[in-house]
This record gives C-alpha cells, sequence and structure tokens, in this order.
C-alpha cells in the first residue's frame, strides 16, 4: 500500500477528501473560509433548501431508518409515494428506487445479461455500469465514444447473443451528450435492448427536466431501460430504474442489490418527493442554469480557454497534465474558488482537467469571479 501511495504521490494522482461544512447555495465552508462551489452535481441547487430540509426531518419524526430489506419490512409509504411520481414524471409504467446509482446499475445488467450474453457500452460510460457488465460475466465490448458506426460494428459480430447496449445520457467528465437516436435505431435493427443512464440530464435536459431520452424524442419503446439519480439534480440521495411492469417485477425479484440491502431511509424518499416537486413546479431553475452555462461559455470562448464542447452543466477547461491540474485548481482555491482537479484513471492519460459545474444557486457575479480567475491562474500554470 505504502508503494502505491509513493507511486500516485509521484504522478500527481494521490488523492484527498475535502472536509466542507455549511453549505449556503453556491457557498461552502472549508476550515471557516468561505468558498465558491463550482465542483458540486447540485445542478438546480435544491440540495439546501428548506423544504427538503423539512419533508426529510417530519417523516424523521416516525423513524430514520427503514430497518429492512425492501423484500422483508423496509418498503414504506414514502417508497411508493416517490416511485409513483416518478413513474408518472418520467412517463415509465413503473420505478424502482435504489439506495446508489451504483447499486442500480449493477442490478440491471447483472439481472439482464449473463454468461451466454453480451453488453456493447461507449467507452466512456460511467465506472459502474463497465463494473456492472464485468460482474454479470456477459461479454464485453466498447465502442468508440459515441461512434455510432463502431457500434454498428460491435452490433454486427453478435452471433445471435442477446444484446445489451448501454450508455451514459450526458458523460460525467466531458459533459456532452450520447447520440441517441442513433443509438436506440442501431440497437433495434440488431433486436438488442438499450438501456441509458441519465444521471446527468433528468432533471436538467429535455421537456420539464424529464432528461435527455426525452430531449431527444424517445421513449420506452426506444429506450426500455432508464437509470437516473436522486442525488444530483434533486440534491438528494438514492437512485431509481424506470421501465416496464415486467422490468420492474423482473428486478424485485432478481437483483441481489436491491434484495439483499437495506432499503433507502424513508425520511429521504420523503425529502426527494419534495425536491421532484420543486423541480417540476419551479421552471426557473432549469432556465437560470441554461443561462449560467451559456454565460461560462461565451465568458471561456472570449478569452481562449480550453473548454470541450458541452451544452450541459459539466464545463471541463482542458488542462493535460496532473500536475498542472493540480497547482490551478490549488491556485483557484487560494482565490476563494472550489475547482476540483480530475485526473486519471477517471479520465485518460494525459486528459486531466478542471471539471467546472454550474448550478441554478450561481449568480451571474459567481460566473464573472470564476472567469476572471481562471484566466488568471492558467496563465501562471504554465
Amino acid at each position: 500500500m505504502r508503494a502505491a501511495a509513493a507511486r500516485r504521490a509521484g504522478h500527481h494522482l494521490q488523492r484527498q477528501r475535502l472536509r466542507l461544512a455549511r453549505p449556503r447555495g453556491a457557498v461552502i465552508e472549508q476550515d471557516g473560509r468561505a468558498l465558491l462551489n463550482f465542483s458540486s452535481n447540485d445542478y438546480l441547487g435544491l440540495a439546501a433548501h428548506p423544504e427538503l430540509a423539512r419533508s426529510l426531518q417530519a417523516a424523521a419524526g416516525a423513524a430514520v431508518g427503514s430497518g429492512a430489506s425492501a423484500l422483508v419490512s423496509g418498503y414504506r409509504d414514502a417508497h411508493a409515494e416517490l416511485e409513483a411520481q416518478l413513474a408518472e414524471f418520467l412517463q415509465r409504467e413503473r420505478v424502482l428506487v435504489f439506495t446508489s446509482g451504483y447499486l442500480a446499475n449493477l442490478a440491471v445488467i447483472a439481472s439482464l445479461v449473463g454468461r451466454r450474453d453480451r453488453v456493447i457500452m461507449d467507452r466512456l460510460c460511467h465506472a459502474s455500469l463497465i463494473d456492472a457488465a464485468r460482474l454479470s460475466r456477459a461479454g464485453l465490448s466498447r465502442y468508440r465514444h459515441c461512434d455510432t458506426a463502431h457500434l454498428e460494428e460491435r452490433l454486427a459480430a453478435g452471433g445471435g447473443m442477446q444484446t445489451l447496449v448501454v450508455t451514459d445520457g450526458v458523460f460525467s467528465m466531458d459533459g456532452d451528450q450520447a447520440p441517441l437516436a442513433a443509438i436506440a435505431d442501431r440497437a433495434h435493427r440488431h433486436s438488442g435492448w438499450l438501456m441509458v443512464d441519465d444521471a446527468h440530464g433528468i432533471g436538467v435536459m429535455g421537456p420539464g427536466g424529464r432528461g435527455s431520452v426525452a430531449q431527444q424524442g424517445l421513449g420506452p419503446e426506444q429506450v426500455p431501460v432508464l437509470v437516473g439519480t436522486l442525488g444530483k439534480a434533486f440534491g438528494c440521495a438514492g437512485a431509481f430504474v424506470a421501465g416496464s411492469e415486467a422490468l420492474i417485477e423482473h428486478l424485485v425479484n432478481e437483483a441481489r442489490t436491491y434484495i439483499f440491502t437495506t432499503a433507502m431511509p424513508p425520511p429521504m424518499a420523503a425529502a426527494a418527493s419534495t425536491a421532484l416537486a420543486l423541480a417540476r413546479r419551479e421552471g426557473w431553475r432549469r432556465e437560470t442554469l441554461r443561462e449560467r452555462i451559456a454565460q461560462f461559455r461565451a465568458g471561456a470562448d472570449a478569452a481562449g480557454l480550453p473548454l470541450l464542447p458541452s451544452e450541459t452543466p459539466i464545463q471541463p477547461v482542458m488542462v493535460g497534465s496532473s500536475e498542472r491540474a493540480v497547482q490551478v485548481a490549488q491556485a483557484l482555491q487560494e482565490r476563494g474558488l472550489l475547482v476540483v482537479a480530475i485526473r486519471p484513471p477517471t479520465v485518460p492519460a494525459n486528459g486531466a482537467r478542471l471539471r467546472v459545474t454550474l448550478s441554478a444557486a450561481h449568480e451571474a457575479r459567481h460566473v464573472t469571479r470564476l472567469l476572471d480567475a481562471l484566466q488568471e491562474c492558467l496563465p501562471r500554470s504554465r
């Protein structure tokens, strides 16, 4: 372990946790010092909303924990209500709630495919999807990022195997969107299922915030398996799978990460229901977020900052070397801005970046301050 730690340190890849306190909108504290937070996935600014806190506290008056797995005695009214509300919102037959997105992805892939099947996924899919495919023991192949021609080649080499095609809706480190319509068409032509993990899209993208799938005009026929999270745009914790009655019943009975784990705390389910209601009612949050994204991209373009193409809240500023990324992140923090450096293996070698994430909680002056600081810090690190 010590040798591994030394190797990480030598390549500027050693990670440390930041101990943060007292979130107030876009501002957090570290050791009593205020920092503007540009590293949170709280895209709609709901995580610190007082209505969520009140819902959680009221539900906690009955019980904090669920006390058991959902199939024993842990499934409560709060879970059923949240699942029904999510199903109606996403226009799906049913939804199943999990305690994390990682567990939701493991549940789906490991339950739907096995040794005689195969999974084909985008090369930049989230780590949980890759792990799920490996644990399922299905054959795993990966196509070049958003390259539907390469996907077609992979599909054509199937030899009659049952196939699950998997992609993120919005990619968490690049911020770009998958060409879902083209992917769905190719999966359908080869009799494959399509699973979309839209953790960074639901709540933010598409009509009413229904996500990347809805934004691209697709529904349950084209995307029969939809995964989302409660820990990003909705500001809570947990995740869900949305799909047909048959899919959800299959997961309830076959998904080990659902059967053999304690159910989500009911107070968190109650808070998530409140967050969903707020997100649906307060469309201004998505509009404000779009304004901040446009402001940041226009300012970055004018300043010549090296951005990747992205219309989402995830705006990577490409730096290259891990050492330089750490230096710039530290310089920004000294100026009161938290922008975390993302390094390999999370991203490819020489692909280190500052992962700027924007929120409806940010004000225009916050974005201006970030742009000014980036212009100051990037040249100094060269």
